[in-house]
């Protein structure tokens, strides 16, 4: 199994695994290896370095030198690095990547407990708000004039952009 790192043009970084090389580019060339963040098929493989287990031998340390930086500087590198990541469809420029992974997991939660209607978003809403039928938690497609007169009626609707991938587990 071969993981690779990978990154969309949009700069959304995410990992692929695969069987061999051979696979990644066959996959890759088919159209078949997208973004899971925005599904953008233009993706490129990044530069990795393997992992090697050294087991439990550490390098020596030279004499008056620390050579681990301290926890207050990483935290601030960490978190200057991640802020300069692109911005998930929903969230605002600048999102750090544990602001992206509550994003996506707040859009998973919504998915897994809410009924898709599809394109009968509009009709299905005025039912439950008039009345018609028994009130429950739907998601689906409308226009943009049938969404602003379902809230002239008084009816609550939300946009909410989900990425292609939001139904899948992401590795």
């Amino acid at each position: 199994m071969k993981v690779l790192n990978l990154q969309c043009s949009h700069q959304h970084s995410f990992e692929g695994w695969f069987a061999s090389e051979d696979d990644f580019q066959t996959q890759l060339s088919r159209g078949l290896v997208e973004c899971p963040m925005c599904a953008d098929k233009s993706v490129q493989k990044l530069p990795s370095a393997p992992r090697l287990n050294l087991g439990a031998h550490q390098s020596p340390e030279l004499p008056g030198k620390n050579s681990q930086a301290s926890p207050s500087r990483v935290g601030a590198e960490e978190n200057a690095a991640s802020r300069n990541l692109p911005a998930v469809a929903g969230m605002p420029a600048g999102a750090s990547r544990a602001e992206q992974a509550a994003f996506l997991q707040a859009l998973r939660h919504v998915v897994t407990n809410t009924e898709d209607v599809g394109s009968r978003f509009a009709d299905e809403a005025r039912r439950m708000h008039y009345g018609e039928q028994e009130a429950r938690s739907i998601r689906g497609q409308t226009s943009v004039r049938e969404a602003v007169e379902l809230m002239e009626e008084g009816i609550d609707v939300m946009p909410l952009p989900l990425p292609a991938a939001i139904k899948e587990t992401l590795q």
